[in-house]
């Protein structure tokens, strides 16, 4: 019999209006994109502690799983826990080599709103 994997949970975070930045990103992405960033939070879920070529710190109890898309494309989702449970902070298509530091502190800004 298979063993059963455990995976750590996974919510969006969701504004004080209940709006979920992350998962509407998301349904804005065409099919293959969402499967695609889908499939590298699975295994963000389920095998954590990851590291690269994956997953990396960015510092300040944030985190980024890196996707790459169709067409050369790269997304990132970047993420924090909160008591155990993986909380989708920001998502974003990268543009340029460097992670743009608005998607950063926005990231950032909405971990202290969740923790505060």
């Amino acid at each position: 019999m298979p063993q059963r994997v455990n995976r750590l949970p996974v919510v969006f975070y969701a504004t004080s209006a209940g709006r979920e930045p992350v998962r509407e990103w998301l349904k804005e992405l065409d099919r293959d994109d969402r499967r695609e960033i889908g499939s590298d939070v699975l295994a963000v879920q389920q095998g954590w502690p990851l590291g690269l070529p994956l997953c990396r710190s960015l510092g300040n109890g944030l985190w980024e799983v890196r996707s790459s898309l169709p067409g050369g494309r790269i997304a990132r989702v970047i993420f924090a826990f909160d008591d155990g449970t993986i909380v989708l902070l920001n998502g974003f298509i990268k543009k340029t080599r460097k992670t743009p530091p608005a998607e950063i502190d926005l990231a950032l800004k909405r971990l202290k709103e969740m923790t505060s």
